[in-house]
């Protein structure tokens, strides 16, 4: 892997299309200008359409005449994900890079229009669903790419109990919440990536995390946000992980990459470490198994 490998290195993808969840700000924002730069007809995804429109002129303005696509979706919804599914179906011939960033962020407690824990039902059931309503997009392209946001919270959880999915049988936190929710996108990545090996069918599943990236100092009151500001990473350093695994031939089926820095803080594209709870092929196959019963999606 190039040390120090950049935006820049992103090659032409001129004809490839492109779908950001989360597109409109943080890293969604970042990587939808670096793959338009890179000549990608790129569909912004997002829940709010004047902040999509927003983040539109701010691509546009640094690459004119990118191609920008935008389609309202809310992730905490099935319903509002079967019909952006089917939008896209109509509307694109294929998808080449499918770019799972959209998410629930450290909230309070609140539930997903279906019922489920907003961070779980949005982060992972939400992503589950989408990326199989777009399979059969994503088969019509050669060498289709599936990136799935992660993040190093998901080693401060207390563990992804499938039993308790609502926090009825324990305290809830904001942190340990969200944590879970991102090890569940660790699992999905793994059991994706195992079967699409196992299938042939030429596409790849990964996932990347930004380390630790000024994207939501808001989060962290007033005193984070400062320290946040003075230490973290800008978001457009946060986005390489993501882009790297999206665009880089050297980008592997199921590996998961952050940035190359101390404890994967800061720096550029690396691979990244996981703990055995990420790693744990049979806790993989009962989650898929579960979300797959609470979506009614199956791939």
């Amino acid at each position: 892997m190039p040390r120090r490998w950049t935006a820049a290195d992103i090659p032409p993808l001129g004809g490839k299309y492109a779908l950001v969840t989360g597109a409109n700000r943080g890293l969604g924002l970042e990587i939808s200008l670096g793959l338009a730069g890179a000549g990608a007809t790129v569909v912004m995804a997002c829940r709010e359409p004047g902040k999509s429109r927003s983040a539109m002129g701010r691509i546009l303005e640094r690459s004119p005449g990118a191609r920008i696509e935008l389609i309202q979706v809310d992730l905490s919804e099935l319903a509002s994900i079967r019909r952006f599914a089917a939008e896209f179906a109509s509307r694109f011939p294929r998808l080449d890079l499918l770019f799972n960033n959209a998410g629930a962020i450290i909230q309070p407690y609140g539930k997903t229009a279906d019922g489920f824990e907003l961070h779980f039902g949005t982060n992972h059931l939400g992503t589950f669903a989408i990326t199989g309503l777009l399979m059969d997009c994503l088969r019509a392209s050669e060498g289709a790419r599936i990136v799935n946001t992660g993040s190093m919270s998901y080693r401060m959880t207390a563990g992804l109990d499938l039993e308790d999915l609502d926090y009825a049988r324990r305290t809830y936190t904001a942190m340990d919440a969200y944590g879970r929710s991102k090890l569940a996108t660790l699992l999905f990545t793994l059991e994706l990536a195992r079967r699409l090996g196992e299938a042939n069918s030429g596409i790849i599943a990964l996932a990347a995390h930004p380390g630790w990236a000024n994207t939501n100092p808001e989060k962290g009151g007033p005193l984070m946000g400062l320290v946040g500001a003075l230490m973290a990473q800008s978001p457009s350093m946060g986005a390489l992980p993501a882009l790297f695994a999206g665009c880089s031939p050297q980008a592997a089926n199921g590996e998961y990459y952050g940035p190359g820095g101390f404890q994967e803080l800061r720096g550029y594209p690396a691979k990244a470490g996981r703990s055995p709870a990420a790693l744990d092929p049979a806790a993989a196959a009962r989650l898929w198994k579960l979300s797959e019963e609470l979506t009614g999606v199956r791939f």
